[in-house]
């Protein structure tokens, strides 16, 4: 019985399987795909698909950038718990999907995973699905952002959180100093968890937002609520002040040293290095972040198997 690439994706679907396998199978099997399903399974190879309903909400944030420092990637890689993100091969895949990344460029996950993976024969999609089976727990590719021009990246505790900056220079991105200074932003993003460049990035919903509860809040201050309106206008323009300069890059204060912010540093720098240096944009990812995490009830686990 003959075969189609449409069945191959179907049997793809089906087992979770890669796409060699399924072709394999569909092959012993004479196309028959209740027979493949039943290959795939003695052969051990279709227990990934009873994986993917897992949830994967540890992992590794990852950030990188090519050696001349002008393109950079950032992503997140989740499987089911943190032993396995501490795995050696583990984290072999998720470099090797950075640098598929960086040399392929894909528009996105779904694109990415249809590119042929760097150092290897097989597709990202494949790769993925052996990696399942190896590991033994599911994985999923959940982001990526890839940057070209100057930039520095940095990896926060192991891989808890990853940071891409992004810079407009005509500084060599390799230079020593450039990447240290280019560090100590990206640092500054992961530890203060940074929401936004500059003022102009903040949509004018968030700052609409903030003004109606720093206003609530005010009304209920029995020393604010009889103040005129021009007064709490006046009161309300400061505080949102406040909100730039703890939520926008450029306006923090800088962590290592209280007397600048991220902007006069960037100039103090620029200027010993001998040029304009501006920061762009940044991403930054953290595992599993959003991500609703399953809540293992011990007792009740115990419960159900004696019952």
């Amino acid at each position: 019985m003959a075969f189609t690439a449409q069945d191959v994706k179907l049997l793809r679907e089906k087992t979770g399987c890669g796409m060699m396998d399924c072709k394999k199978a569909l092959t012993q099997a004479n196309g028959d795909m209740d027979a493949a399903i039943d290959f795939l399974r003695e052969q051990g190879l279709a227990k990934a698909a009873k994986k993917a309903s897992r949830i994967a909400a540890e992992g590794v944030a990852y950030a990188v950038t090519n050696e001349a420092g002008n393109a950079g990637v950032a992503i997140e890689v989740n499987a089911e718990t943190d032993f396995v993100a501490k795995n050696a091969d583990f984290q072999n895949f998720v470099k090797t999907l950075a640098d598929t990344v960086m040399a392929e460029n894909p528009a996105d996950v779904d694109a990415l995973a249809q590119c042929k993976a760097v150092g290897t024969e097989m597709t990202v999609a494949d790769l993925l699905q052996e990696k399942i089976q190896t590991i033994g727990e599911n994985i999923k590719i959940r982001r990526f952002a890839k940057f070209d021009g100057p930039c520095v990246a940095y990896v926060h505790a192991g891989g808890k959180i990853g940071v891409l900056v992004g810079f407009d220079t005509e500084i060599d991105p390799a230079n020593a100093e450039f990447v240290e200074y280019g560090t100590d932003v990206a640092m500054q993003i992961a530890a203060l968890n940074t929401q936004y460049l500059d003022e102009a990035a903040v949509p004018a919903e968030v700052i609409a937002h903030e003004k109606e509860i720093m206003i609530a809040q005010m009304k209920q201050d029995p020393k604010m609520a009889n103040k005129p309106e021009q007064v709490l206008a006046k009161i309300v323009e400061g505080k949102v002040g406040k909100f730039y300069k703890e939520n926008c890059l450029v306006d923090q204060e800088f962590v290592k040293d209280s007397s600048l912010t991220i902007k006069t540093y960037t100039a103090a720098v620029a200027k010993k290095l001998g040029g304009a240096i501006t920061i762009t944009k940044f991403v930054r990812f953290e595992k599993g972040e959003g991500i609703e995490k399953r809540q293992d009830d011990f007792a009740a686990e115990v419960a159900s198997m004696v019952n």
